[in-house]
């Protein structure tokens, strides 16, 4: 499919700069764009690639100022980045296979009734008493288990596993292999040294426009319900642990854990391999650096890093002063020489 600046423009509410009817069939990065293809500018490192760059269309901000004149075609708009989402999706829908009916073979219980504009994949499992909304896709060999329900045009992608009487909203996506609602890990101790395991009798409640990754987990609660609140987005290979609660907007980057009945809030960011210990609460705003470890609750809007995590600046002072250890040591040698000479 083909666009014109003019018309991509208007679909974006953006202002174009250059020529109004220059072409585009692609997208691209701006180092590696070239004719036919549209890219976008957002991060301030990279404003010398527009005056280089072969891509026939760029999105930019508003306020960015030229130091010379450029050969392509620019869009301005408020976000460049939020705007390359936006025609992604459009992109994305268009070049989608609409997909529906229930493939063979597979297995839905009779109970369920599955939507005109759905889709069953091949060797799907849909279990008794599942309620499947309108628009739904669950691909080839994902397993939807008995009581689950699954909310208007969400997505289930092959291999993903929803265990027994999990909820699952509206607009959500569960990618291939995921697991929703496997038990909990709950075992108490007994005299013989063994372990005696905790019924999981809980369920997992996703909320409407959550988005959980590849092979990520999210155990069932205990009692009651683990819940992942709307518009949450999950990476791949995480593990949410029973009981737990991830807040609305909340992004979480690839291999972060999460132990049991620990409350995440709202609108929070967390880089990768971030570790919650249990039984805590993390505040709304709160931002995460990579390889995190979070032993204690922490405060709204809290900046943290580092292993125990603590505030970045004081992060920051502790990378200063492990940097200087090495001429510390060399002055404290100095001086102990010094300090143990005969007299």
């Amino acid at each position: 499919m083909e666009f014109s600046a003019q018309q991509i423009a208007s679909l974006i509410g953006g202002t174009v700069e250059g020529n109004p009817q220059a072409i585009v069939n692609s997208f691209a990065k701006i180092e590696e764009a070239t004719a036919g293809s549209i890219t976008f500018l957002a991060n301030p490192k990279y404003n010398h690639y527009i005056y280089s760059t072969q891509a026939s269309i760029v999105l930019v901000g508003r306020n960015l100022e030229l130091e010379h004149p450029v050969e392509t075609t620019l869009i301005r708009v408020d976000d460049p980045y939020a705007t390359l989402a936006q025609l992604l999706q459009f992109a994305q829908q268009a070049m989608a296979p609409q997909l529906q009916g229930v493939e063979q073979p597979s297995f839905v219980a009779e109970d369920v009734e599955i939507p005109a504009d759905a889709y069953i994949g091949a060797f799907a499992y849909i279990g008794t008493g599942c309620r499947i909304g309108s628009g739904v896709k669950i691909y080839p060999q994902a397993y939807v288990g008995p009581g689950v329900v699954l909310g208007d045009n969400t997505v289930v992608y092959p291999g993903a596993k929803i265990y027994h009487g999990c909820r699952i909203g509206a607009r959500c996506i569960i990618h291939a292999g995921a697991v929703v609602g496997a038990d909990g890990f709950g075992f108490a101790p007994t005299a013989d040294g063994s372990y005696s395991k905790i019924p999981q009798i809980g369920i997992v409640e996703i909320h409407d426009d959550v988005e959980i990754g590849a092979n990520t987990t999210v155990d069932r609660a205990t009692m009651g319900a683990t819940v992942i609140e709307q518009g949450a987005k999950l990476d791949n290979l995480i593990q949410a642990a029973h009981n737990t609660t991830i807040g609305r907007n909340t992004v979480i980057a690839a291999q972060v854990g999460i132990a049991g009945s620990t409350h995440i809030g709202a609108n929070c960011m967390i880089g990768g391999q971030v570790g919650f210990a249990g039984h805590i609460t993390v505040g709304d705003g709160s931002k995460f650096g990579a390889q995190s470890g979070v032993p204690n609750s922490v405060p709204a809007q809290s900046r943290l890093l580092g292993t125990p995590a603590v505030h970045e600046r004081d992060f920051a002072r502790q990378v200063v002063h492990v940097k200087r250890l090495g001429d510390l040591f060399d002055r404290v040698a100095k001086l102990e020489k010094v300090i143990n000479q005969p007299q």
